[in-house]
């Protein structure tokens, strides 16, 4: 039971997100529920991904964004809205903020103490660390979201016009 209330509470905080992140950008009104819904659904299986099966995050990232991007083709041909608008706002609570975070930080930190060559060498590893998967999660979570465009492109630009 305290599984299934993690897994939606993760879900139901990560669709509230991407609702504000597609507020941002002016979508249809019909698309709202599918950006909290493709929202809830990858930030869920990542969760689970992470927590449950040991998965590092930038697999489980990649796996959540082929899931958006599915499901983004999949109910963008229902409400004929292009797949960009729904799933860029689903994926943006999967950025990884805490390590981009600390990557800002352990810069600031190396700059601050160049002349102590001891935490010069930790900050320094923590900028690397923390922003190799920064980089990483964020470029998986853009090839994982477009693969399926790439895939079914046919599909994908058939969306919004009559072919």
């Amino acid at each position: 039971m305290i599984i299934a209330l993690d897994i939606l509470s993760d879900g139901f905080f990560a669709a509230i997100a991407a609702i504000g992140f597609g507020a941002i950008s002016d979508p249809p009104k019909r698309s709202f529920k599918f950006i909290a819904l493709l929202g809830a659904v990858g930030h869920a299986c990542r969760f689970c991904l992470m927590n449950y099966f040991q998965v590092d995050i930038a697999v489980a990232s990649f796996v959540s964004a082929l899931i958006i991007g599915f499901g983004s083709l999949w109910l963008g041909g229902k409400i004929h809205c292009p797949t960009t608008v729904i799933y860029i706002p689903a994926l943006l609570p999967m950025i990884p903020g805490k390590f981009a975070y600390n990557t800002v930080f352990a810069q600031i930190m190396f700059l601050q103490n160049m002349n102590v060559p001891t935490l010069k060498a930790k900050y320094m590893e923590m900028f690397f660390s923390n922003g190799m998967v920064t980089l990483t999660v964020i470029f998986l979570l853009a090839i994982g979201a477009t693969l399926p465009m790439f895939l079914f492109s046919k599909k994908a630009y058939s969306l919004t016009r009559k072919l």
